[in-house]
Order: structure tokens, then sequence, then C-alpha cells
């Protein structure tokens, strides 16, 4: 049996790409093995309208790779943390949540208030993490959302509620 000239063009150049994209996989894996913390292309830009307004938190983009305790609608909305203690301990109580997280940074913070960010570990995505303390209904409002992409996987909801059920 004989493969033709352009067959055997066809395999050989299926072959030579998919050996490149291996290598790329490669490169990249051990690039993040070694430099886990160093941002990637896929990091996005830090929005600069984050925190607190007039008691409320950033509204949630139209994409579906948001969480806010603060939103009405279903698809975004997400139960605020509560807590017994003052709001102080509690805050203390869930930066040592968040500080204990991989690949975790807190970037700002005030009395009532902090701003973290989450880093993927493989392709090096950041979720924007807010914490609010609400004095008036009590809770600790919370959003979490990522820079890029239109779906999440669920990721910033299932954060949240890991981090629930750490603090409760």
């Amino acid at each position: 049996m004989s493969v033709s000239k352009d067959t055997s063009k066809s395999i050989n150049g299926t072959l030579l790409s998919t050996v490149i994209f291996l290598a790329v996989v490669m490169v990249w894996i051990g690039v993040r093995l070694i430099f886990p913390d160093v941002p990637t292309v896929f990091a996005g830009t830090q929005p600069n309208n984050l925190g607190v307004t007039n008691g409320k938190l950033l509204p949630c983009p139209g994409t579906p790779n948001c969480v806010n305790s603060q939103s009405q609608e279903a698809e975004h909305s997400i139960e605020s943390l509560t807590y017994q203690e003052d709001s102080e301990t509690a805050i203390a109580r869930l930066k040592d949540i968040i500080n204990q997280q991989e690949r975790t940074k807190i970037v700002s913070e005030t009395d009532d208030y902090f701003y973290a960010q989450f880093t993927s570990h493989w392709m090096g995505f950041i979720d924007d993490v807010e914490f609010y303390v609400n004095e008036n209904k009590g809770v600790i409002d919370v959003r979490s959302a990522s820079r890029l992409g239109e779906s999440d996987l669920g990721v910033n909801r299932q954060r949240i509620e890991t981090i629930r059920q750490q603090f409760q």
C-alpha cells in the first residue's frame, strides 16, 4: 500500500503541529511551576472602579462570571456572610481565612472593607474579590468577579461558598 505525497505532507504537517503544540504546553507548565506568582497574559487588568460607593459594591457585569451578595439578579446573587461577634473580630477572622488561601493576596483594606486577588494556578487568571462589612444589615457583603472571559465555570460562586463554610 502506498501513500500519496499529498497525504504524506498532510500527516507530516499534522505531526509537526502536534509536536509544536505539545512543546508550547510543556514550556508553559514549566514556567508556571518555576514562577507560579508571575502574572501571565491571562491576568487581565486590575479594575479601577472597585470599592464601596454609598454602601454598594460594584454591580456584576452582564457576564455569568461574577457573584455579588447585593445583586437582585438570580444569576449573580449569592448570600452575604453572617457573623455573630463584633464586626472587627469578624473581618479579622475573614482576613485570616483569605490569607491562608493559595495564590491570594489582600491588595487594599479599610476598617470595613478589603479587596483581594485570587490567581488560578495553571493559567494565571486573576479574580477580584471584595468584602464589605455592611453595619446596617449586620452582614459582610461579598463580590467575586473574573477579569477575563465569559464563563468562570462556577469558580467565583464556589470560592465564596468555600469561604462561607470556613467562616461559619
